[in-house]
């Protein structure tokens, strides 16, 4: 009960009556050491001659300002790491050599001359051994109090980190010289380590857990597996999902080495690790097949998809790479983030201001940079948001993906492929319906074979992708950290889920499959129920779900009902004729088309109906194009019901 007050008072001084304290005790260190050589050389109590005593006056003269001069007294001894040990050797070395050139040149007769060395040798291990013996006393300090005398980390978390490999003791070393977060405890699989120690930090198996959570009221768990497959990470989250502990992880080793994140930046769990799913490695044959050494373009280019492809494009090393984006932001933020990568490569970033639906700014980017590739990202993509505002959805979606297509097959681009979405089969709702109506008009030109030229058309669908913009996950977790209640649209509804770095990867090796109107659909593994993802994401926050058998717990799930145009499920294919490609989650459906002559006349109806805010022609015309379209709900344009209103 001593020992702490003492250490805190010690921790409390200022760096400069440390550094005092510090240059007293080395100079009783030089003292101690020159009287124990000569005590050990003549293996008697050594009394100094009267000619002698000027030895142990110059002494501390001699190191003190050579310690000072190597930094001795500037590291912070809590801290210290055993390579500071060199530095020790060297300046106690270097005072050695410089006491043992004054003592043979003094006069002074009948000295020996291993007095020297254990002289040395004896400054050596008294100043190591005394940073080092610091060191370990303030190891077990619970928190450190600034230079001013202020408590500064009072409040530290205790943290059980799961991992004893390296990363996991690079991460717990990292959080001793933070103030968040002190590491009580590793829990690690192998036996062979449990019950051992590193650096003072016991090694538990998980059984333990229940102990450590009581025992040092551990509120936090920290993964410190960087490298461990997505299937092992979501073992150890349905093992961790029980306890009431918030869980952390560790960035990957990808961003620690790429030097975006540091061992101890932590963040919430990845949700894709809840997939459990690992990526197949990629076809490189298929990754560079339309992108290395050409002018590529990307519509939508800061969208979340559209943002991802063109990462995922630059290191495939494209001649130049084209950001066409609408969104003056978004479009910003995206050219900054390559900028960086584009000093790197020589490739060529162009930043476009516009839209896909004037066609001819379109075609005049595609000619004057001679783009030989297009993946078409731009979209209306939120369900509620384009039932306000179906109009909108239908210049963007249909006529933008229609005046795209065009300037391609005018300006001669070799491939051009479509980012669909499963909510293009049996759509219920407008958006759905428009990007089905997007993957018809590639289909059709496709097939008029004197129209397209050489342009290879081909369209790729996938389900909802993790942290897109109006995804659930982000919105669950601002609801979980503003206290919930976390809402859910319907405790049946499930929806399939892929990761983004995923799903572009895929969008571009599909597209290198295409050989003209291919409809490729992404295997997106096994669908989630949104309840269970909303209760795994509390849990994992180390809160409670409150109901009826826990009304005291932290946070309510409340059911909202299903939003206009919304499914319960959705699919990926509209029939069941698919066949399977080189690639595992990549598969080809042969969907129904309709001719372009036909389709043709749809679009003119479309777009007449479109200028003239008929939204019942415009329903009429979705539903006679798109099989299957079955609107869930009134018409929604808020200007058309404002009117609507006004002259009622």
């Amino acid at each position: 009960m001593i020992a702490l007050p003492l250490r805190t008072w010690f921790v409390s001084l200022s760096r400069r009556i440390k550094a005092a304290i510090l240059i007293t005790v080395d100079s009783f260190f030089t003292l101690f050491a020159l009287w124990a050589a000569f005590s050990l050389r003549w293996s008697d109590w050594y009394i100094p001659k009267t000619h002698e005593w000027y030895l142990f006056a110059v002494a501390p003269v001699i190191a003190v300002p050579i310690f000072i001069r190597l930094g001795l007294y500037r590291a912070i001894i809590r801290y210290m790491e055993i390579r500071a040990l060199w530095t020790i050797i060297q300046a106690t070395t270097l005072y050695s050599i410089i006491f043992a050139f004054i003592l043979y040149e003094s006069g002074i007769k009948g000295i020996p001359r291993t007095v020297s060395l254990l002289n040395w040798l004896l400054i050596v291990l008294l100043v190591s051994s005394s940073r080092f013996f610091v060191r370990w006393w303030l190891s077990d300090v619970y928190y450190r109090v600034g230079e001013d005398g202020d408590d500064t980390d009072r409040n530290k978390k205790n943290v059980v980190i799961y991992g004893a490999g390296s990363a996991g003791v690079q991460l717990a070393s990292a959080l001793s010289h933070g103030g968040k977060f002190k590491t009580v405890a590793f829990i690690d699989d192998n036996p062979l380590l449990h019950k051992q120690k590193i650096n003072g930090i016991k090694i538990c198996p998980f059984d333990s857990l229940n102990y450590l959570m009581e025992r040092y009221h551990v509120a936090n768990v920290l993964l410190a597996m960087p490298s461990a497959s997505r299937v092992r990470i979501r073992e150890i989250i349905d093992l961790l999902e029980p306890y009431a502990v918030h869980v952390l992880s560790m960035p990957s080793v990808s961003d620690i080495a790429q030097g975006k994140v540091t061992f101890d930046t932590l963040q919430e769990v990845d949700i894709a690790d809840l997939l459990g799913r690992d990526p197949v490695a990629p076809v490189t044959s298929l990754l560079q097949a339309n992108i290395t050494n050409k002018v590529v373009m990307v519509t939508g280019a800061g969208g979340s998809i559209g943002s991802e492809l063109c990462r995922q494009i630059m290191q495939l090393q494209p001649r130049s790479l084209v950001l066409f984006e609408q969104n003056e932001f978004a479009l910003y933020a995206i050219e900054k983030e390559l900028a960086q990568q584009v000093t790197n490569n020589n490739i060529s970033v162009l930043p476009v201001l516009g839209s896909v639906t004037n066609t001819d700014r379109v075609e005049k980017v595609c000619k004057t940079f001679g783009v030989q590739t297009i993946y078409h990202a731009a979209a209306y993509k939120h369900v509620p948001m384009v039932e306000k505002n179906p109009a909108e959805a239908v210049w963007n979606n249909i006529l933008g993906t229609l005046h795209t297509a065009k300037a391609a097959i005018n300006t001669g681009v070799e491939t051009f492929v479509l980012i669909s979405t499963d909510k293009a089969v049996r759509p219920t709702n407008t958006m759905g319906a428009t990007k089905r109506f997007a993957e018809l008009i590639l289909q059709a030109l496709s097939n008029n074979t004197h129209a397209t030229q050489h342009t290879r058309f081909t369209m790729v669908r996938f389900g909802n992708v993790l942290g897109s913009s109006g995804s659930v996950v982000p919105l669950f977790r601002e609801q979980i950290a503003r206290g919930g209640p976390v809402t859910v649209t319907d405790k049946r509804i499930i929806r399939y889920f892929m990761t983004i770095p995923e799903a572009s990867q895929l969008v571009i090796q599909a597209g290198a499959m295409g050989q003209g109107g291919d409809v490729f659909v992404l295997d997106m593994g096994e669908p989630i129920r949104i309840v269970d993802l909303a209760k795994r994401m509390i849990h994992l926050s180390g809160l409670q779900i409150k109901d009826d058998t826990h009304p005291n717990g932290d946070i309510d799930i409340q059911f909202t009902g299903l939003r206009a145009g919304e499914k319960l499920y959705e699919e990926l294919l509209i029939g069941d004729n698919v066949s399977k490609t080189s690639h595992p989650r990549i598969m080809r459906a042969e969907e129904t088309m309709i001719p372009w002559s036909e389709l043709e006349q749809m679009l003119k109806a479309l777009q007449q109906a479109t200028k003239n805010d008929d939204f019942e022609q415009i329903r009429v015309v979705l539903q006679q194009a798109v099989s299957g379209f079955a609107p869930q709900c009134e018409i929604g344009d808020l200007l058309w019901q404002q009117r609507k209103t006004t002259y009622q």
